[in-house]
C-alpha cells in the first residue's frame, strides 16, 4: 500500500514515489535534475521551497539561484560536490552543511566521477530594521555536537548550526536525532511550519490526528499549528533534517503577506 498522503494540515511524500517521471530540470543547471518537495502554494508550504538535487559528473551551475533575496541551506546526502561561496572554494562531502546568506554569490559543480545529491532549502529572506543579514558559512554534521532536549533522558537531541539567539536568521535548519525508542512525549503545536526530510532510520510520526510510518528518504510538510509527535520505532537512530521559520513578527494582513512573497 502506498504511503503518500496529502491533507490540509500536512503531506507525506515517500521515497518510493520520487521517480524519474517527476523530476524537474532547472535553468542554468547542467546535467542536473531535481525533485521539488515543497514550494510556496495556497494550501501547502507558505514560507519555503525544498528540493532533492542530483548532479551528474561534470554537471552543476555558475548561476544557481534565480532570486536576489533568497537565502538557502544545502545539506549533502552523498558525493563530493565543489562549492564556491563568496570567492572561497570548498570540497563538500556527505554531511556537509552550507548556509547561503541573501547577499552571497555561489556556484556548485560535480567534478568527481560519481553523482552527488543534496537537499536544497530556499527561503525569501525577511529583513528586520537595524539587523544585518546573516553571513554565509560551511559546516559539517560531525562538527556540531547535538544538544539534548529537556526531560528526555538523552534519547532526543537537536544539532543546531546557528545560535538560536541570533536574530539575523529568520529560519533554522537543524538535524533532529532520536535514539531507538525515543519519543516526542507530547503533541507539539506551534506557529512555525516545517519541512522534514528523513536522513536515517524509521519512525511512527503523529501528523494532526494521524500516525504515519516514515523512513529514510521520505519527506513531510507540516503547516503552522499542525500537532506533531514522534516515536522512533526502528532498531537504529532516527534522524531528519528540519526546516522552520523563526524570529520575525507575523504579518498582520494577508495583502501584506502576499506582497512580501510576490
Amino acid at each position: 500500500m502506498d504511503r503518500a498522503v496529502f491533507k490540509t494540515g500536512y503531506a507525506v511524500i515517500p521515497n518510493g514515489v520520487m521517480r524519474d517521471i517527476v523530476t524537474s530540470r532547472l535553468p542554468h543547471w547542467h546535467h542536473t535534475r531535481a525533485w521539488i518537495l515543497a514550494r510556496p502554494l495556497t494550501g501547502f508550504a507558505e514560507t519555503f521551497a525544498q528540493y532533492i538535487v542530483e548532479v551528474a559528473p561534470g554537471g552543476g551551475s555558475d548561476n544557481p539561484e534565480p532570486e536576489r533575496d533568497a537565502e538557502a541551506v544545502l545539506f549533502v546526502l552523498d558525493g563530493e560536490p565543489t562549492l564556491t561561496l563568496d570567492g572561497a572554494s570548498h570540497r563538500l562531502c556527505a554531511g556537509s552543511y552550507v548556509f547561503i546568506g541573501p547577499e552571497s554569490r555561489w556556484t556548485l559543480h560535480n567534478r568527481s566521477r560519481l553523482p552527488t545529491s543534496f537537499q536544497w532549502i530556499r527561503k525569501r529572506y525577511e529583513r528586520a530594521e537595524d539587523i544585518d543579514p546573516p553571513t554565509s558559512f560551511v559546516s559539517h554534521d560531525d562538527d556540531v555536537a547535538p544538544t539534548s532536549m529537556p526531560d528526555c533522558n538523552g534519547v532526543w537531541a537537536t544539532t543546531r548550526f546557528v545560535d538560536v539567539d541570533d536574530l539575523a536568521h529568520d529560519m533554522h535548519v537543524t538535524i533532529v536525532t532520536f535514539q531507538p525508542g525515543g519519543v516526542i512525549p507530547f503533541s507539539e503545536t506551534h506557529v512555525m511550519e516545517h519541512g522534514l526530510y528523513v536522513l536515517q532510520g524509521k519512525a511512527v510520526y503523529q501528523l494532526n490526528e494521524d500516525w504515519v510510518e516514515v523512513e529514510a528518504g521520505d519527506f513531510m510538510w507540516l503547516r503552522a499549528f499542525c500537532p506533531q509527535a514522534c516515536y522512533a520505532a526502528g532498531p537504529g537512530p532516527f534522524r531528519y533534517l528540519l526546516y522552520k521559520d523563526v524570529n520575525r513578527h507575523p504579518a498582520l494582513s494577508l495583502s501584506r503577506l502576499a506582497g512580501n512573497r510576490s
